[in-house]
């Protein structure tokens, strides 16, 4: 199989219109067993595998652009030219990309479990530094208290095991790539675009895509319906399989011949009314505008602080940036606007060599100088940019030789310190 596509499965008649189903993070397309005998008395259903999920072969992909480029590949292949398409968690932002980039070839739109931004770009990379010191074995032992509510964790013990292996069977270095990919994905700007009727679907016990999440997606898509599904979380294809199924049905027979009206919500087993959603808050500015005396509005700051703030956010995490900006003043101002300019944006986007190799190098100048403070800022960053904490105290006793013994233990003391912060599972 190529790189450039992704392992699939078709079911249905060959002469039926397309359906294509995504899978969440975590799972296989076996997520969607359970629709698949209604979903094939109409339409014509592909199913497909993340790289690394299933037998999927483990080639990463670490953008949603990338998987989305990856999955049209695949259809190209297949002759598929127009379709339906229905995605939960990270499946959800595979359509929601399509919509936005293929507008002409989605002829509907359904979003299980979806956001238009998943969480915080740190607390994804903070899961990669979890998997890539732990494995996945933590990230499964907590997946069923996400993905299902405690009744029907607690009623089918066999489903949660199969959830449970399904993570564990995982490629976990595809599913870094992936959680990289979901760190930074944000459609909210963009939803207004989104041309196709879309079903947008939540659980009401959904702590992972809340529905607030939900709300916001139909707030934003000018022709959007929201289907709350009651007593249900995460996995809702799963743990509810016939209401989910019912609703795809309702959803892609009507959507493909008549649109729905804009704003409208279903409730499964009772009509509700109308749901009065607010409009969503106006764009924010982007988070690198400091409002201060120092330095004009973003924009007039050129192509490399743009490069640089992007890096700088990526390497050292949301939370220390904005709290970076936000005590930025007339005073500092200028000095972080040339970090970001120098140091990020024309150094550390240097193509000659990679961001692990420039946290070995980072790390080492700061023992060697004993910079203290900023030694467990990029320990912190070189977990991020993909070094084990083996590697980091391979990294430290070399510098024990060639910049002595006191840099080192202190050196060691700071990373010990942020590594057990950043590696540690939650409880």
């Amino acid at each position: 199989m190529s790189e450039k596509t992704l392992q699939h499965r078709i079911d249905g008649p060959d002469d039926a219109p397309v359906l294509v189903l995504g899978a969440a993070l975590g799972t296989t397309w076996h997520m969607w067993d359970r629709q698949i005998p209604e979903l094939t008395r109409h339409w014509r259903v592909i199913r497909f595998d993340l790289p690394g999920h299933g037998g999927s072969p483990a080639h990463a992909a670490s953008s949603i652009a990338e998987l989305a480029d990856r999955l049209m590949a695949t259809l190209d292949a297949l002759g598929v030219d127009r379709f339906g398409y229905a995605g939960c968690n990270i499946g959800g932002a595979l359509g929601t990309q399509l919509a936005l980039t293929r507008p002409h070839q989605v002829t509907s739109l359904a979003l299980v479990s979806t956001s238009p931004r998943y969480g915080t770009a740190d607390a994804w990379r903070q899961r990669g530094v979890v998997i890539r010191t732990n494995g996945l074995e933590p990230i499964a032992r907590t997946a069923p208290e996400h993905w299902f509510t405690q009744g029907f964790a607690g009623a089918q013990p066999a489903i949660v095991e199969w959830a449970v292996q399904m993570v564990r069977t995982t490629d976990p270095g595809c599913y870094i790539a992936a959680c990289e990919a979901l760190a930074s994905f944000d459609v909210r700007s963009s939803l207004g675009r989104i041309g196709v009727p879309t079903l947008v679907v939540v659980g009401s016990e959904d702590q992972v895509t809340p529905t607030t999440d939900a709300r916001t997606l139909v707030a934003g898509i000018p022709d959007a319906s929201l289907a709350l599904v009651p007593g249900t979380s995460h996995l809702a294809p799963v743990e509810q399989p016939s209401a989910v199924t019912e609703l795809l049905i309702r959803h892609f027979s009507s959507a493909w011949h008549d649109k729905p009206g804009p704003g409208g919500q279903a409730a499964i087993g009772a009509a509700a009314p109308k749901p009065q959603i607010a409009p969503p808050p106006p764009p924010q500015a982007p988070p690198a505008a400091i409002e201060s005396g120092f330095a004009g509005p973003v924009q007039d700051r050129g192509a490399t602080y743009e490069a640089g703030i992007k890096v700088r956010r990526e390497v050292l995490g949301d939370a220390h940036v904005d709290r970076v900006e936000a005590a930025a003043d007339d005073f500092t101002g200028e000095f972080h606007d040339f970090l970001t300019r120098y140091a990020w944006g024309e150094t550390w986007t240097r193509p000659g060599l990679d961001r692990r190799t420039r946290s070995i190098i980072t790390l080492t100048a700061l023992v060697a100088r004993g910079h203290q403070d900023e030694l467990a800022l990029h320990t912190r960053a070189a977990l991020r940019n993909g070094l084990t904490p083996t590697e980091i105290k391979e990294v430290l006793l070399h510098t024990a030789v060639y910049c002595g013994v006191p840099a080192a233990n202190s050196a060691f003391a700071v990373a010990q310190r942020v590594i057990r912060e950043e590696t540690t599972p939650e409880a």
